[in-house]
């Protein structure tokens, strides 16, 4: 039986795009935020981290026409621009035609716009400054604290979307109902901004800027204000010794010098804005009763190494839509499918980010890895459809996550071996040639 009442905890990204899906389908919503609007006053200094919307982002999108008006203000970046120490910019493109491009948006303005899409949807009402206190998952009761105290809410079914340090996952834990473990990275971000200079890009905006150093790096995306947001991914603790003003130019000149002269309020970013903590949530189950579940980075945040963080939780909520279809709208059905087919999706993308990692911070400068990257783009022209990378997979197809990760398996041993025969042939060839020459110099006599 279709639900009368739906709660969703979470009004950010997962939240917001959930309500409009659910609208559609003739629910009522009601959409429950700690924080105040943030489509009034100002954003929290130093928390945006650019997303990169790729194609099950916009297709999550497409599927309630929001996709033009979301995508308005966003810039596509088409490959990576490499900063090294010394020497030129080195820009690697990412699919093998040069032509497909990931999206950069800030997450204020994704977040606003979805937001929205929401409020303007039939059937939602949505509630800020209101923080989850207290939960039935099985009886459907919350109580939330607001300015004006204590207020008791009731719905059919509550989905948790209120991200990596979700209150609903938190009261199912409190419950005894799941059980959790939060991988933290042994790293931290801090953000930093390139204004524009002259009205213009500081920077080529057509791509995403890496500046890799080993265990550490630094990424740039461009904005519609034609700045760039910058931000570090440092060593945990690592921040802490750069405590002044000195030192902080002193390390950047050393290790960013390009970067210096187009960051002036460096400095000040720097000192100010926060340490931001990264990590992998891995949540089990994702649901009770048929009535309570997690969605989104409530039930499995990952890392944002390989830009799929907001893509993945879209893709869920594209996901439970589906489910509700295949079930004819029972909840009680609908969240343990959900479940079922989201998991080793979800478990995939969270390995694939943490990989994306080490290959950013430490490979893309490397002649090695930019020779594979031709080779691999040459066998995409070569067997089109046939050989396809795993970044194209993850980032410009729908391709199930779980599935892009057995394929390339398969086309990286089917790689491997090509190689051993080639080698093989080469040396039988060589072998031969050897032959041949020690019988021309020894006039045909063995």
């Amino acid at each position: 039986m279709t639900a009368e009442r739906v709660a969703i905890v979470g009004a950010g990204l997962t939240g917001s795009l959930l309500a409009c899906f659910l609208a559609r389908r003739g629910l009522t919503v009601a959409l429950y935020e700690r924080r105040p609007d943030p489509r009034v006053g100002q954003p929290e200094r130093g928390r945006s981290i650019n997303l990169a919307i790729s194609e099950r982002g916009l297709d999550a999108l497409r599927r309630i026409d929001l996709v033009d008006q979301v995508m308005a203000d966003a810039l596509p970046m088409k490959g990576r621009m490499i900063h090294p120490v010394e020497g030129p910019l080195d820009f690697q493109q990412y699919s093998a035609s040069g032509a497909r491009a990931i999206n950069s948006i800030s997450r204020g303005t994704l977040n606003n716009a979805l937001l929205d899409a929401a409020t303007q949807a039939p059937g939602v009402e949505v509630h800020f400054e209101h923080r989850l206190l207290e939960l039935d998952s099985q009886g459907g009761r919350m109580v939330f604290e607001t300015p004006a105290g204590k207020v008791e809410e009731h719905a059919d079914v509550v989905l948790g979307a209120d991200g990596a340090g979700s209150a609903v996952r938190g009261a199912l834990l409190a419950e005894g109902i799941l059980n959790e473990e939060v991988d933290f990275l042994d790293y931290g971000y801090k953000e930093l901004s390139i204004p524009a200079v002259g009205g213009e890009f500081a920077l080529d905006p057509g791509a995403l800027h890496i500046w890799p150093r080993g265990t550490s790096m630094m990424i740039a995306l461009p904005n519609p204000d034609r700045s760039f947001t910058c931000t570090l991914f440092w060593p945990a603790g690592s921040f802490d010794a750069l405590s002044n003003e000195g030192l902080i130019e002193r390390h950047f000149a050393k290790e960013y010098p390009d970067l210096l002269p187009l960051a002036p309020g460096l400095v000040d970013d720097y000192l100010h804005n926060p340490v931001g903590v990264l990590g992998t949530v891995h949540a089990s189950p994702w649901q009770a009763h048929g009535r309570t579940a997690l969605i989104g980075d409530a039930a499995h945040a990952i890392v944002p190494f390989y830009g799929q963080g907001a893509n993945c939780a879209f893709e869920d909520v594209v996901e439970l839509d589906r489910c509700l279809d295949d079930t004819a709208g029972s909840w009680a059905r609908a969240l343990p499918l959900f479940e079922h087919r989201r998991r080793e999706n979800t478990e995939a993308i969270a390995e694939m980010a943490l990989a994306n990692f080490v290959e950013m911070r430490d490979k893309v400068a490397s002649p090695v890895f930019r020779l594979g990257k031709r080779i691999e783009h040459a066998l995409e022209r070569a067997l089109p459809g046939r050989y396809v990378s795993r970044y194209e997979l993850v980032s410009f197809s729908t391709t199930p996550y779980a599935e892009v990760r057995q394929r390339v398996h398969r086309q990286h041993q089917f790689l491997a071996a090509a190689v051993l025969l080639g080698a093989g042939v080469v040396g039988a060839a060589a072998r031969i040639a050897r032959s041949e020459r020690r019988v021309r110099d020894t006039g045909g006599r063995r």
